[in-house]
């Protein structure tokens, strides 16, 4: 009796799985993306799952469980470092996505040439790209290419064949989407592969302490393609995306087994490769030299650093019954919120305007620390009334017209006060004891008490 093949519907847009066929994705919405593809057989003792997490398998009490931490691999560039939690860890697995010519490859051959240089073992296998377009790129970048070691290879069975001989401490994998493993019998690519190849070369990693990256694409609303279980496989998962400034790079973190979430590293495009920018609120404070209405800056907290970020309002006139709100690098819904409370406690209408609001530099806002800012910035552009340039805003608004304290506000005012802001509107409860210097304290505790003092 021949046995039924397993089958399986898969989104070949964002990867997720669906019990049938649909003509429409219930995850990213799109149409006519849903495909049937056959599932390999399950043989048993194909890969040795022993050993997945580097350990035996035998019970012990956690308080038995050796905390003695390896020390790191710096990857030559410390805004890298800060992204994955202090550097490399040994045995770790590290997942990079982003858009075409983000600069994922460029970024791994430059730190995989800067671990090299430190006497370290280090292999790039390269499944897209040819050895020849690397090795071009290696001398674009003027990247000493003398101790890396290459290979064009797309089956992880090989790969572990060489990595057995060659014991790399490094391995650069570009990219996990065009690896196959002979256990699955589906095409190269699609989401059986990619979990078979990813948790084959995990595993390896696990038992060998070799650190591996792997680069990922990314589908069309800047999401990692392949199934929601790559993410599940790999310890650390980030996105390099491109700024509203093409000359620049930002690295967010959105998985970290070995650091926080939400890290973000900057980096600049150069002719020689990517550098990394050792003073990113200067990235973002590039204002104009004329002062105009609707033009705010704001402190946010970024991973675990202070980042000075400029927003901007524009509240015309609507032309049509129905007034838009737009936000960008905001959101919708708290946009809505605000405007809300600036009606109900500050008696200010807007409900027949349009309304704009935009984080210059392709940021996106994830905090309410940016609350009072919003408001500030809709209100100077609805009364046309500029801001003064060294005046910086951070408090979180609650319903009722309240302005909340934020989190690591005084390491915000001193990141205002380096940059030569000379006054700040802050929430009372954040109010410090001792002011910075040459910087001028204002707490509020309501948006009417902020609007006032302005």
């Amino acid at each position: 009796m021949v046995k039924k093949q397993s089958t399986a519907y898969v989104c070949t847009e964002c990867g997720a799985d669906s019990p049938r066929w649909a003509g429409q994705c219930t995850a990213c919405g799109e149409w006519n993306v849903i495909k049937e593809i056959r599932l390999g057989s399950n043989k048993k003792n194909k890969v040795n799952l022993s050993g997945y997490a580097a350990g035996n398998s035998e019970i012990k009490l956690l308080s038995h469980v050796d905390l003695t931490q390896a020390e790191r691999i710096s990857t030559g560039y410390a805004e890298f470092d800060r992204v994955l939690g202090g550097g490399i860890v040994n045995g770790s697995v590290v997942l990079i996505g982003g858009a075409p010519g983000a600069g994922k490859s460029t970024l791994l051959l430059q730190t995989i040439a800067s671990a090299a240089a430190k006497g370290l073992s280090v292999l790039y296998v390269s499944g897209e790209e040819s050895l020849q377009q690397i090795a071009e790129r290696a001398h674009r970048l003027e990247l000493d290419s003398h101790s890396i070691k290459m290979l064009a290879e797309t089956s992880v069975q090989k790969i572990c064949d060489c990595l057995e001989i060659e014991k790399p401490a490094l391995l650069i994998i570009d990219s996990i989407q065009v690896m196959y493993s002979s256990d699955s019998e589906s095409a190269p690519g699609s989401v059986s592969q990619v979990r078979e190849a990813a948790s084959y070369l995990a595993q390896y990693a696990k038992r060998n302490n070799t650190s591996i990256f792997m680069v990922g694409h990314v589908t069309k609303d800047q999401s990692l393609a392949g199934p929601m279980t790559l993410s599940h496989i790999v310890d650390v998962q980030v996105i390099l995306s491109s700024t509203d400034d093409s000359r620049y790079r930002v690295m967010r973190s959105d998985k970290n087994r070995f650091g926080s979430v939400g890290e973000l590293g900057f980096f600049s495009m150069t002719a020689n490769g990517l550098k990394e920018v050792k003073n990113p609120s200067a990235m973002f404070l590039s204002r104009s030299d004329k002062p105009s209405s609707g033009s705010v800056v704001t402190v946010l907290w970024e991973g675990t650093r202070p980042l000075l970020v400029e927003i901007q309002a524009l509240v015309t006139e609507s032309q049509y019954g129905n007034p838009r709100r737009l936000a960008v690098g905001l959101d919708q819904n708290r946009l809505a919120m605000l405007l809300a409370v600036l009606t109900r406690h500050a008696g200010i209408m807007t409900s027949n305007d349009e309304i704009y609001a935009n984080v210059v530099g392709g940021i996106k806002v994830t905090e309410t620390a940016s609350d009072l800012a919003i408001i500030v910035g809709i209100v100077s552009s609805l009364k046309d009334k500029i801001i003064p340039v060294d005046v910086v805003f951070f408090g979180e608004i609650g319903l009722n017209g309240e302005v909340r304290p934020v989190a690591n506000g005084f390491a915000r005012l001193n990141e205002a006060a380096k940059h030569g802001f000379k006054r700040a509107i802050i929430p009372q409860g954040n109010a410090p004891k001792v002011s910075p210097k040459n910087i001028e304290i204002n707490a509020v505790s309501t948006v009417l008490e902020a609007l006032a003092v302005l």
